[in-house]
């Protein structure tokens, strides 16, 4: 099988878990899924980054140790994975030994290479940032992120990440796709092109964080911490790591972009280790046109909305009402419209009319056909013929692409079954009327086949209700039985009230 890696990025757990999370969060799944089912040995990594000033000094208002506290937040990161129905095949907790393995193994090359050296830092840092900034990179005395920032002045470890800005732009020329999409590509090449200085890695007025090999009285500076969970959840320094590594693809928000396109690749090339294949940067959610944030009570709490509409509504929102990569505004409205719209007039309605039909007049068994015309040919053999467009659409990233041509399918569906009137077959046609019903039948079946990776739920009853074994992508080419029995069919999609 054909390795395949893709990861989140591992949050950090000062907070509970919002919209932006589960949008990173279900990308990725729906990625992972879609890969499996086309035959790869396809991982998907999420987690939570627990060192840090941030975490120490929330701990230290809630009067607990810094342990104490990231084992009660994690868990509300780790709960999204069964709230949203993701299918991560790991969870890495940067306080796990594994992991502190791996990244003091790490410091330890890049220390041998030549890469790292003690020095004296005096700047500004910004603890809600966890990063180092330049006086020239404040705007009205404050990050660019609009953080607050300090002075700190003590000894550190610096990275030469000034020796590396030619060797970035080298492999950004050779490796187009290793930096998504192409407006962010652009961003990170004009700031390499700007110079790169010598980056602070570790603190010594900081005790909550992985200790620096040989010198313990030193902290490691938290993305150098942070970063290195892709490898160590791949059980890095072994050699095994190097099968899933070699596809690496890292999602995240382009807030975090810089460390991951700039600091990260350059850590690695460092280290002798080949870059992640591609870094994606996506946007961010508004609500109702203003940005999120606590003060405004606007905060879309992803468990509310799962709670109010289920976890495939949810899931199908995100995907297909905004272009991957792209700032997106989320409103209830659009949210409930769609929702009515796709899923239950739709898809929920195709499948109901053509199921129940089935059901209540053909003995609750998959018709047998006779001759299939011209057009029913076309229209069985749309979800198989979609699958290249798809496959593309998830190597571009292109999620709503993706959702979008499946409905496409479901549409071509229900007007399928508009002219063919097989309720009207039934008083004079039988043969014909079993035939559009058995036509429909596997058309159902491919489109629930290929609805997995967005709504795992939905897609699952309705392959339970034709009784589908298979469900990877070869059960395309799978002919239903005529004759086998399904299931009672029920609604799959409530409509709402705008």
């Amino acid at each position: 099988m054909k390795p395949f890696y893709i990861t989140t990025p591992i949050y950090y757990v000062n907070d509970k878990p919002h919209i932006g999370h589960a949008y990173t969060s279900l990308a990725c799944d729906v990625i992972a899924r879609f890969k499996r089912l086309d035959g790869f040995d396809a991982k998907f990594l999420t987690g939570a980054d627990e060192h840090g000033q941030k975490i120490e000094k929330a701990a230290a208002v809630k009067g607990i140790a810094p342990q104490a506290f990231v084992d009660e937040v994690s868990q509300s990161f780790r709960s999204l994975s069964d709230l949203l129905d993701l299918t991560n095949d790991d969870f890495i907790r940067t306080t796990e030994p594994r992991h502190v393995t791996a990244v003091q193994h790490l410091w330890k090359r890049l220390f041998e290479s030549g890469s790292i050296y003690l020095g004296e830092y005096a700047g500004w840092y910004a603890v809600r940032d966890e990063a180092f900034y330049q006086e020239d990179e404040l705007v009205e005395g404050k990050a660019p992120t609009g953080a607050e920032v300090e002075w700190v002045k003590e000894s550190s470890y610096f990275f030469k990440l000034s020796a590396w800005a030619e060797p970035l732009l080298e492999y950004y020329a050779k490796h187009p796709e290793a930096i998504q999409p192409e407006s962010r590509r652009n961003e990170v090449l004009r700031f390499i092109e700007g110079g790169l200085r010598d980056l602070s890695i570790s603190r010594r007025t900081l005790k909550w964080g992985i200790p620096v090999p040989g010198d313990p009285d030193h902290v490691m500076y938290v993305w150098l911490d942070a970063l290195t969970n892709y490898l160590s959840a791949l059980g890095y320094p072994d050699d095994g790591y190097q099968f899933h590594w070699q596809q690496s693809i890292h999602v995240v928000g382009k807030d975090i972009l810089r460390f991951h396109a700039v600091y990260w690749p350059a850590f690695l090339m460092a280290a002798g280790i080949t870059p992640p294949k591609t870094v994606f940067a996506h946007g961010w959610w508004t609500v109702e046109g203003e940005k999120m944030s606590k003060s405004l009570g606007n905060v879309v709490d992803p468990v509310e909305m799962v709670d109010s509409f289920g976890s495939d509504a949810f899931r199908y929102f995100l995907m297909r009402d905004l272009s991957f990569g792209q700032d997106g505004d989320f409103s209830k409205t659009a949210f409930i419209n769609r929702l009515n719209t796709d899923l239950a007039n739709a898809y929920g309605n195709l499948c109901q009319r053509v199921l129940s039909f089935i059901y209540k007049n053909g003995e609750a068994t998959i018709p047998t056909p006779g001759e299939l015309t011209a057009e029913d040919h076309a229209l069985v053999n749309l979800p198989a013929q979609l699958l290249p467009t798809l496959r593309t659409h998830i190597d571009n990233f292109h999620l709503n692409r993706y959702a979008e041509a499946i409905w496409q399918v479901i549409g071509e569906g229900n007007r399928y079954v508009d002219a063919q009137k097989p309720w009207a077959l039934k008083k004079d046609d039988s043969l014909r009327m079993n035939t559009v019903l058995y036509n429909l039948c596997s058309l159902i079946k491919n489109v629930a086949i290929l609805t997995q990776p967005i709504l795992p739920l939905a897609s699952s009853k309705i392959l339970t209700i034709l009784q589908a074994g298979n469900k990877d992508f070869s059960a395309l080419e799978v002919a239903l039985s005529p004759g086998q029995k399904i299931d009672e069919p029920q609604p799959l999609f409530a409509k709402h009230v705008v």
